[in-house]
């Protein structure tokens, strides 16, 4: 069968027809030749979700955002639809969440299903809603608090800053660069001091050495000397000072007791009486032979006869 020129067109005419009504859909967003469910989610805002933004379960891309409009019943709700192109079993409780990927790629839908749901939901439902913060909300109100703080520190500072400023006035700039000048002087005079002791100890490094050499003599000396201390039979030494005392403290309660000479010069009184009388009378005896010696020593040349013996004026012996 011969097919006309006429037909021939018609076919062509048809199948542009159809090429171009699927081309036009496939823009819109929907694939005339894929089988979809419908869903749809109510929210009070949108928050910049385009149409022919991605649908994700679990963060894979299973379908498309087909329509974005305000409900009719004037509430200023938002009717999201979606297209859903996955034989993925999504439960009736499920939540379908508007949250931002990234911080250019735009709004998306997250569908978070409900495993422990088994009721199906079937195409035309609508699902329930919700707003996940993106990273640029979490970031902005991570940042107020601290736009805050900086706020007021920079509020502190410039206060701190007026006041020294008022501080600071003419001579108190002018006491503070005579104060850094003579710090400057004093650093100066440091730096020949320290040099100047560099050249010393440069001139005297021998004597400083040989110092050194007769520290380390000594302390060799003195090490010595403590273990001679440390092989001495200190406590046979403690032993005899112990007897010594315990001597002494014999002794002591001896003359305590008025035994021996000198527990009885201690404690015989009439001893003690004897004594200081007889000291008495040779302290006058001696007195007496200073003062008139021919009384006791008769040398004479001539013949003179002695004089009569007269007791000292302080002669005070009692009798």
């Amino acid at each position: 069968m011969k097919i006309t020129r006429e037909i021939k067109t018609a076919i062509l005419v048809i199948i542009s027809i159809a090429l171009f009504i699927w081309g036009y859909s496939f823009l819109k967003g929907k694939d005339l030749l894929a089988n979809y469910k419908t869903f749809y989610v109510q929210y009070d805002n949108v928050e910049g979700l385009m149409k022919s933004a991605p649908v994700t379960i679990n963060g894979l891309n299973v379908g498309k955002v087909s329509k974005v409009e305000f409900l009719t019943d004037n509430s200023g709700k938002i009717r999201v639809e979606l297209q859903i192109k996955s034989d993925f079993p999504i439960s009736k409780s499920s939540i379908a969440s508007i949250y931002e990927p990234g911080l250019i790629g735009g709004k998306q839908i997250m569908i978070t299903p409900n495993f422990e749901d088994k009721e199906i939901a079937e195409s035309g439902i609508t699902l329930k809603g919700d707003i996940k913060p993106g990273l640029t909300t979490l970031v902005a109100q991570r940042l107020t608090p601290l736009q805050e703080k900086v706020e007021k520190m920079v509020v502190s500072a410039d206060g701190l800053l007026k006041n020294v400023n008022s501080i600071l006035d003419s001579k108190t700039k002018e006491n503070l660069k005579s104060s850094i000048a003579n710090l400057d002087a004093t650093l100066a005079e440091f730096k020949v001091a320290s040099e100047n002791v560099n050249v010393m100890l440069a001139e005297n490094k021998g004597k400083i050495n040989s110092t050194i050499t007769n520290f380390d003599k000594a302390s060799g000396n003195f090490a010595k000397i403590s273990d001679s201390l440390a092989k001495i039979n200190i406590g046979k030494t403690v032993k005899n000072l112990e007897k010594t005392l315990a001597s002494v403290d014999k002794i002591m309660a001896d003359v305590q007791s008025g035994k021996g000479t000198l527990g009885k010069l201690a404690k015989d009184e009439t001893l003690y009486n004897n004594f200081a009388k007889t000291s008495k009378e040779l302290e006058l005896l001696l007195q007496d032979l200073r003062l008139n010696p021919t009384r006791y020593v008769n040398v004479s040349l001539f013949g003179k006869k002695n004089k009569p013996y007269k007791a000292p004026v302080n002669d005070t012996i009692k009798k």
